[in-house]
């Protein structure tokens, strides 16, 4: 599937880099105290923002993909809305000059598609909302997904050192990372080679909301890790994962019928399994993208360097 996607990838790339620019402008105006701790506006301008910039760059380029992303405008074009679409407009027009409410909430909703195609796009505009304000780590994530299968994938990560980075692929390319700022000094993103559980490094959510803390303490001891858990936000942990900062990515469940979104998965799945890894549910599926918006037919998510996955399965249990 490598060949025939090489102009989807540059699309791709180009998109997340460019979303990048206005999320990096945002939060950096949270450092600068420009808003106050508890307001979480700015994430949301920055969300809008995100995905106004790359659904453009997609409906240019692709006009007859859909785009299943998280957001659309509806919450904007009423009430308080307006004026919080005043400042995404205000945002994105700093990267595309010359824009209009109008226009910012087209672009936006050019992500609403929700159900199934043969080809489409997922995006996350900002995937770890809570790193984003913390000014810690977030991720833009955009995939191609095309008859169930991921096929291209481009993962921004703006705060993963050293200095922000990209990651791309093409299903059967492998996968590269590169600085953000940068087109031009790509390396292969290969995954550890480590065999012997004991000395893995796994990393996990931040937030227990998202992935069970002490279901993951369980596992680790029953694998006899003995490093604690890395824990961030977002994506970022695919991306630690594919560059080989860590072995096991665990995100279980914390609650009963909880269902991943697939705009949380698809892109970092992809850049996982092109560097080397292993991506499965708790039971060892392979992950389903061919179910609309919601990996219906998974339960939890397991990454691994692939040298480890069999006995990470089996002390999950699944």
């Amino acid at each position: 599937m490598s060949r025939g996607f090489a102009n989807e990838l540059q699309t791709a790339l180009a998109a997340v880099r460019e979303a990048s620019l206005l999320c990096t402008a945002v939060q950096s105006a949270i450092g600068d105290g420009v808003h106050s701790k508890d307001d979480r506006s700015p994430v949301t301008v920055a969300d809008f923002g995100s995905q106004a910039l790359v659904c453009r760059t997609l409906r240019e380029a692709f006009p007859e993909d859909p785009v299943i992303a998280e957001e659309d405008s509806s919450a904007l074009r009423t009430g308080d809305g307006n004026r919080l679409l005043k400042r995404v407009a205000q945002e994105v027009a700093e990267v595309r000059m010359g824009v209009d409410n109008a226009t910012v909430c087209s672009w936006i909703d050019h992500g609403s598609a929700r159900e199934y195609a043969p080809r489409f796009w997922t995006l996350d505009p900002i995937d770890g909302t809570k790193g984003f304000l913390r000014g810690e780590q977030y991720a833009i994530a955009l995939a191609l997904v095309v008859d169930g299968e991921v096929a291209v994938a481009a993962l921004a990560c703006p705060n993963l050192d050293p200095g922000g980075v990209v990651f791309g692929t093409i299903k059967g390319g492998g996968t590269t990372v590169q600085p953000l700022e940068s087109t031009s000094d790509s390396v292969p993103a290969r995954v550890t080679g480590t065999t012997d559980p004991a000395s893995a490094r796994f990393v996990e959510s931040v937030e227990s909301g998202h992935s069970s803390h002490s279901d993951s303490a369980r596992i680790a001891q029953e694998l006899g890790i003995v490093l604690p858990p890395v824990r961030m936000d977002s994506q970022a942990k695919y991306a630690a994962l594919a560059r080989g900062d860590a072995d096991i990515y665990l995100r279980l469940p914390a609650r009963p019928g909880y269902v991943e979104k697939i705009w949380d998965h698809a892109a970092g799945v992809l850049v996982i399994e092109e560097a080397g890894g292993r991506v499965t549910d708790m039971h060892g599926n392979r992950l389903e993208f061919h179910h609309g918006s919601r990996l219906e037919k998974n339960r939890g998510v397991i990454a691994t360097n692939g040298l480890l996955h069999d006995a990470v399965l089996k002390a999950v249990g699944g």
